[in-house]
Order: structure tokens, then sequence, then C-alpha cells
């Protein structure tokens, strides 16, 4: 717990000062007013957040986290849990939506194994093996994991961008693997929320109607067994949570508190992004969504926020493929804030005063 408290206490409020020298550039680009809209107010919150006026993204990395579920008993997803260890090896080589992606927007993946329930054989500089144990318990019996393996999950996602700053790390995205996460994040957004359960399940990997009615029945079954604590985030993700939701949690709380600035996939994600907020309310204003995905629990997690997703392209797939695209607009955004002429420099008479 101490490496989450140390971690808490090095967030700050972004830069508010840098931030109104940006727009005072913005208004003097040669453009109408306001004209390129989102991609100005985004390069304004990522000088803000980093801290300086000249950016330059050469390091851009995607963390895909990997876990299972216990929950998948309770036959809440229409693949097996296979599919999470078949899924790592695709990432590993590269045949993935996030490799595809990634390799279009410059960005490296970075895979992790969280808790997948096989030990995995795959020999790659692109995996690091966190494991914190099997797959979490089914929640739908009682709790998905202790309190300790919460707490640990937290610390390995800071653990991890630790790592790789080493490596370079300028801009992050967050993405995930897991059949049976969007249970957890179903969850997790009921609670945090105070959402009915029903208002936020969505049908995952492609549930029929009688699958998504089992998948709302056990959600609600499990919360009223474990009886999460929503003022307790901890409580809330060793009672219904996965270990790839807790490494990401740790993931945005370390790059917010290194001033880097964390592009946020999609409902998975958010469910991440819901316990760093609940630990660290300033998290919030690291976070660029990047997208809206098609699970509806996904947009109750972005107006609770108060986040506008860049894109709004109907995806569902995680792995961080809408961050990789994120980032890639981020990007864009900045390099209008840096490249795009003046109307001094430029030689172009400006408005009329009026």
């Amino acid at each position: 717990m101490d490496k989450i408290r140390q971690t808490i206490r090095k967030i700050t409020e972004i830069d508010a000062k840098l931030m109104i020298k940006a727009q005072s550039r913005l208004d003097n680009l040669t453009k109408p007013l306001g004209s390129l809209g989102r991609l100005e107010e985004i390069a304004k919150q990522v000088v803000g957040i980093m801290g300086k006026e000249k950016i330059v993204f050469k390091n851009k990395v995607i963390f895909t986290l990997a876990a299972d579920h216990g929950v998948t008993e309770e036959r809440i997803s229409a693949y097996p849990k296979e599919v999470t260890s078949q899924m790592v090896y695709n990432f590993l080589n590269g045949g993935a939506g996030i490799n595809v992606l990634a390799r279009h927007v410059g960005a490296r993946v970075v895979v992790v194994d969280m808790g997948v329930s096989s030990e995995l054989k795959a020999q790659s500089e692109n995996l690091k093996v966190k494991k914190i144990a099997l797959g979490t318990q089914n929640f739908a019996k009682g709790p998905a994991m202790t309190r300790e393996e919460a707490i640990k999950s937290i610390e390995t996602g800071i653990e991890i961008v630790e790592e790789e700053i080493v490596n370079g790390l300028d801009i992050v995205g967050t993405g995930e693997m897991g059949i049976g996460n969007t249970s957890s994040s179903s969850a997790i957004t009921a609670l945090f929320t105070k959402t009915e359960v029903s208002e936020v399940v969505g049908r995952g990997t492609g549930l029929d109607d009688a699958g998504l009615e089992n998948k709302i029945q056990v959600i609600e079954r499990a919360l009223r067994i474990n009886k999460p604590d929503p003022k307790d985030p901890l409580d809330v993700l060793s009672k219904v949570g996965g270990f790839e939701i807790g490494g990401l949690a740790g993931i945005i709380l370390a790059a917010s508190s290194r001033r880097i600035p964390v592009v946020i996939d999609g409902f998975i994600s958010g469910a991440a992004a819901l316990i760093a907020y609940q630990l660290e309310p300033k998290t919030k204003e690291y976070m660029l969504a990047s997208h809206c995905s098609v699970e509806k629990g996904h947009k109750v997690i972005l107006n609770y926020l108060g986040l506008d997703p860049i894109l709004d392209l109907n995806l569902r797939l995680g792995e961080g493929t809408g961050a990789a695209l994120g980032i890639n607009i981020v990007e864009a955004a900045i390099k209008i804030l840096n490249e795009m002429a003046t109307f001094k420099k430029a030689g172009v008479s400006e408005s009329n005063p009026r």
C-alpha cells in the first residue's frame, strides 16, 4: 500500500498557466478562432499535463494487460476463458487488432500477464510476466480476490510504468484482454456511478438475449453476496474486479504522477479509470478518453468522469485499439500547436477588430 500512497502524493494539478499560454498561441495561428475544435482543447490539455510547451511524442506505448476471471464459470461470456491466453500469443506474434493499429500510429505494445489462468510459454521482450494468481475467483460465489491481491495488482501497474520509463515513455494508452472482464467492469461501474446493473451491462463478446439476462442476474447476485463498499475502491476491486483492471488503475496513477498523458481505451479501461479516480480525483485531468464504446456502461463512466470521447466508431474490441487511434489524434493536436504558423510569421492579415 505504501507504493500506492507514495504515487498518489506525487500527483499534482495540471499546469493552468501553461494552458493559458497554449491557448494564446492557438488563438494566433492562421485560422479562425476555435476552428480546429477539439484538437485545440486536446493540445491545451496535454500542455497542461506535461508542463512544457514543446512536446514531441517519440515514445508511444500501449499497455495491454491480460488476466482471467473466475466468473466465466457462470457462462457470462460467449467465448471460453482459454481465449485469453490464445489472444496473448496473438498479441506477441503481432497479429491482433492492437498490433495493427499500434504499428499504424508508431506505438509499441507492451503485453503483461497479470493473471492468465495458464502458464504462458511464449518468450518475448514485449511480454511482462507479473502474474498475481491463475485468474480471479468466481465473484458470484465470493470475493474475486483478497484485498492484498487488489493492492498488489495496482502496485504492479505502477511498477510496469516505472520499468518502461527507462525505455522512454511520452504518452500512454491503456488496453486489456480477459474473457469475463466486462462483467467485472459492469459491477464496478454500477457501484461507483450508482446506476442499475441492467443499465450498464452489455453483450460483451456477443451474448444473445438469454445470455445477457443471465449476465445481469449473475452481477446482481454478486453485488448482494459481496456487498462491496463504493467508498472504498480497494474493497470494490477485491470483491468484483480483475487483476488487469487493478493493473490499469496503477498505470493511470503512475503516469499521472509523472505528468504523462493517459489515453483511455473502452469499457474495461474505463472501469480502471473509475478505480484510479476514486483513489485520487486529480487523475481525471491526466486522462483523455479515446472513444465511446458500444458497451453502454462505458457512456455511463464517461459521463460520471466528465470525459468527452475523442472518437465514436462503434468499437468494442478492447486490447487498446481505441487508445491507439486516440493517440494518433492527440499527436495531431500537438503538431497543430507546434508546427502551424502564426498570422505574424506567415504574413497573413488577422481578423478585423470589432
